[in-house]
Order: C-alpha cells, then sequence, then structure tokens
C-alpha cells in the first residue's frame, strides 16, 4: 500500500513567470487505426509572425497520430485551388491560409480547410491574437481541422502541468499541451505533489509539504492567490475537483487512517465520504459529479471502488489483478484509467466502464498518476526513461504514443487541463 500513502516532506516561494529552462521534447510512436491524409501548406506571409502557423499544425495533427501529413507548398485561403490535382496526390483534406500584421501590433491569421473528396470547403476561420498568443491561434486551427475530420474535439489548445524536481528544486509548471511555452507557477524546496486543474482551467489544486507535512492548496494561475483548502491534522492529499468547480474530494487522515472527503472550493464544508476500517484515498469524482472512485484496501489489497457522492455502500469496480491504483475516469465518463501492478511492475490500464473489459496501454514498469486529454481521446501518465522522471502519452486505444522528455530534471505528477471556453 506503500505507493499510495504520503511520506512527510519539508519553503516556498510563489512565482508565475516565463521558464528559461529546456522545453518538454516529444518523441512520438504508433499512428492510429486510419491515417487521414492532409495536405498542409506554409501560410501566405507567416514568416512575419513570432511563430510558424503551419508548422504547429502540422506537428499537432502529426502528434495525434491520425495524419498522414502532405506538403503543400505555400498559399493562402484566397488561392484557386485544383480538386482533382491534389485528389490525384493523395489527400482528402486541405489546409491552406495566411497572416497579417494589424496596425496595432496584432496578428489576423485566417484558414480554410477544403474537401477534396466533396470538392467543397469543408472549414473558415479568421483568428486575431496578440503577438504572444500566435501559438495558441494555430492550435486553435489544428482543434478545428481534427474535429471536422474526426467529429471530435481537438485538444491541441489546452494546457497540461506537471512538477519538474531539479536539483533540490520542486517546480510547478504550466505549458501548452505540446511542451511548449512553460511557466513556472511555483518553487519550492519542498516537495509539490498532485496537481489537479479546476474545470474552468484558473485554478489548479495540489499538495505541499512546505509546513512539514502534506497541506492542500488551491492557487488562481492568473491573480497568483493561493488559500489553504485542508490542513487537518495528519495528511492532507489527492485533492480532485467536481465537474462544476465547487467542490473537491480530498484524503484525510484526521481521524486516524486515511478517509476520503468532500469540501467545499472555499475549505468550508467539509463532509466525510468513505468509513472503513482500511485505508480510502485518491478519491476522484465520476463524470457527471455523482458518484467518486476511490482506491481502498478494505478487501486486502488496493482495488478501485465507487460510491455515490450522497453516500451509501461501495461497489467494487476493479477484479483483475491485486494492486491497482489511482483511478481516473475520462470526461465523457466511458474509460476509467488506473495504475495496475501485474509482474512485479506497474503499468496504465484503461478499463470500458461499459463492459468491464480492460487493457494494458503501456509498456513500461513505472507508471503513475494518469490524466485524461479534455476530449477524453488521451491519457498522459509519469513513467521513467532512462532513470529520469518523464511524461508520456497514450491514446485510449493504445495505438498512438508520445514521450515527453526534458534534460531540465524529472518530470512527474501531470494533469491534462480542460478546454479553455
Amino acid at each position: 500500500m506503500k505507493k499510495i500513502l504520503l511520506s512527510t516532506f519539508g519553503a516556498l516561494a510563489l512565482v508565475l513567470a516565463t521558464s528559461t529552462h529546456a522545453q518538454l521534447r516529444v518523441d512520438i510512436a504508433g499512428v492510429g487505426a486510419s491515417q487521414i491524409p492532409i495536405a498542409v501548406a506554409a501560410f501566405a506571409d507567416e514568416s512575419i509572425a513570432p511563430a510558424q502557423v503551419s508548422a504547429i499544425i502540422k506537428a499537432d495533427l502529426m502528434r495525434s497520430g491520425y495524419f498522414k501529413i502532405i506538403d503543400a507548398g505555400t498559399m493562402s485561403e484566397t488561392s484557386v485551388i485544383n480538386y482533382g490535382d491534389w485528389k490525384s496526390r493523395g489527400a482528402d483534406a486541405l489546409v491552406v491560409g495566411s497572416v497579417q500584421r494589424l496596425a496595432d501590433g496584432r496578428y489576423d491569421v485566417r484558414y480554410k480547410l477544403l474537401d477534396m473528396i466533396k470538392s467543397a470547403p469543408l472549414s473558415a476561420l479568421s483568428l486575431t491574437a496578440p503577438e504572444t498568443r500566435t501559438r495558441v491561434t494555430a492550435h486553435k486551427i489544428a482543434d478545428d481541422i481534427y474535429e471536422k475530420l474526426t467529429g471530435i474535439p481537438g485538444a491541441f489548445a489546452t494546457r497540461i502541468a506537471y512538477v519538474t524536481k531539479s536539483g533540490k528544486e520542486y517546480r510547478l509548471e504550466v505549458a501548452d499541451a505540446d511542451g511548449e511555452d512553460t511557466n513556472v507557477a511555483l518553487r519550492s524546496n519542498e516537495p509539490i505533489i498532485s496537481p489537479a486543474w479546476s474545470p474552468d482551467g484558473t485554478r489548479v489544486a495540489y499538495v505541499s509539504f512546505e509546513n512539514k507535512k502534506p497541506v492542500v492548496y488551491v492557487q488562481n494561475l492568473v491573480t497568483r492567490q493561493r488559500t489553504v483548502l485542508a490542513n487537518y491534522k495528519g495528511s492532507n492529499s489527492a485533492p480532485s475537483w467536481s465537474p462544476d468547480g465547487n467542490r473537491l474530494v480530498i484524503a484525510l487522515s484526521r481521524d486516524g487512517l486515511t478517509q476520503s472527503y468532500i469540501v467545499n472550493a472555499d475549505g468550508t464544508g467539509l463532509r466525510r465520504l468513505t468509513n472503513s476500517s482500511g485505508i480510502d484515498t485518491e478519491p476522484q469524482f465520476s463524470a457527471d459529479g455523482q458518484s467518486i472512485y476511490f482506491t481502498s484496501d478494505r478487501s486486502g489489497g488496493p482495488q478501485i471502488y465507487k460510491m455515490p457522492v450522497s453516500g451509501g455502500d461501495a461497489q467494487r469496480v476493479t477484479f483483475k489483478g491485486s494492486y491497482n491504483i489511482s483511478p481516473r475516469v475520462s470526461p465523457d465518463g466511458k474509460v476509467l484509467a488506473y495504475i495496475s501492478r501485474r509482474e512485479g511492475g506497474f503499468q496504465l490500464y484503461a478499463m470500458d466502464l461499459g463492459n468491464g473489459q480492460e487493457q494494458r496501454l503501456s509498456d513500461s514498469a513505472k507508471d503513475e498518476s494518469p490524466s485524461f486529454s479534455p476530449n477524453s481521446r488521451y491519457i498522459m501518465y509519469a513513467t521513467e526513461s532512462g532513470r529520469r522522471g518523464s511524461l508520456a502519452v497514450v491514446s485510449v486505444d493504445g495505438r498512438v504514443k508520445q514521450r515527453l522528455t526534458t534534460q531540465a530534471g524529472d518530470i512527474r505528477e501531470p494533469t491534462w487541463g480542460p478546454f479553455i471556453k
């Protein structure tokens, strides 16, 4: 049970500044069940922008594993398109666009997605952004392409958070989903663990050991203000937000053995949820907010259970393997991700909550901390690469895999942010 228990460690400097250390490097392996061939042209005049929009779009689509990229020279959204020519080159779709600098210093990015099969436009956007947001603009275009061609919202314009340990310093970092544009939200000489995004993407809950014990904080990433959510006797750990952002579930040992509690986002209204003679920890809200999934050793070894938020009996969810921890539910409520110990290794598994079928998604042996993308199509988790902590991403069907590494130190504890409205 030691994997799900917290040890006590030991001042924290609040900083929110652009990081100057190395970005994450993304290595991709595997492809989707079927790849869509798509031609992506260099946008007209995009060299005037601080970020090359078409290159970011290509990288996003390639990283998803579901697109085969065809180079297309340079074309703007006003170019005359020979649909037959592109069809003969094997393209199902074509992306064209342009970048224009406005008098106020902002950039106007225009794009069109053209359907080569139907010989007709499929989508078009005109997005205006300041210099610092041109990368986000490119991610938004990639999101639009992904959704128009797959029917599923893209998650390229979302953010991720994770903890980096470099020397004796721990940093809570926030970055684009592709690992770029890194910002440091928190620096500490003591461990930071279990970050969790609020549903509106403005706050992160986490556990800090600055007071020589684990305490749960909520930090506003916009104002930098942070508040203590839980600082009770013993261990305060494992925060997870409700879908509406009004409450969190946490694990506390205030009454003896660790149990799961629910609390309002301002720290009021604490209510105990579980009441067993074992350890009940790592609580997570279900997608509809009506249930809690959690890890418990009440059956002798750690397994995952589910119970109503209103209280009542807990039902065991995992039965294969003697050690299953860290439940995470996909935003669409269809898949449960968790870490299972099999044959001595800790690996990422996913269970179809409709039929109970499970699938091993990783080939590594030291996996932890799974987190779903907001479109429910990918899972990010922590693992090891060359004795260093690294992050990995895998599609829920196991076909597409990515590894995110950095030379700046160990990276752990990933959490994938929500869609930003």
